[in-house]
């Protein structure tokens, strides 16, 4: 399959990191995800409920980091995918997680996943 729902630059607030101070603020992310799908039965039925909903997923994404605390950027973004798949359904997903700001000298440091979940 060769179609994709993406949601690029994703801001979201979130309690991360290693260090004490860091685990009094809120910090930004930045999230990109692009997410498997098959687009024919939306595009022929023009039915939102067959397709993946972009707004729904995004507020799920903004709910999660405000509801979560992890020192590990790995490890928001392993768990947000399996609650991502098991709410969405999702078949794959590939995930950049940015978080600005963490180094200064670079404009982003982050992770990048790709995870399938059924074939």
């Amino acid at each position: 399959m060769a179609d994709f729902v993406f949601i690029e630059g994703l801001q979201a607030k979130a309690v991360i990191g290693v260090y004490d101070w860091e685990k009094e603020i809120q910090q930004d992310l930045v999230f990109d995800l692009e997410m498997e799908h098959d687009n024919r039965l939306p595009a022929a039925t023009d039915d939102l409920s067959k397709t993946l909903d972009y707004e729904a997923i995004a507020n799920f994404i903004l709910s999660y980091c405000l509801d979560h605390q992890f020192e590990l950027i790995e490890t928001l973004a392993e768990r947000l995918l399996k609650d991502l798949a098991q709410q969405f359904h999702l078949q794959a997903v590939r995930l950049t997680l940015r978080k600005p700001g963490a180094v200064p000298a670079a404009n982003a440091v982050g992770v990048k996943l790709y995870r399938r979940f059924t074939d």
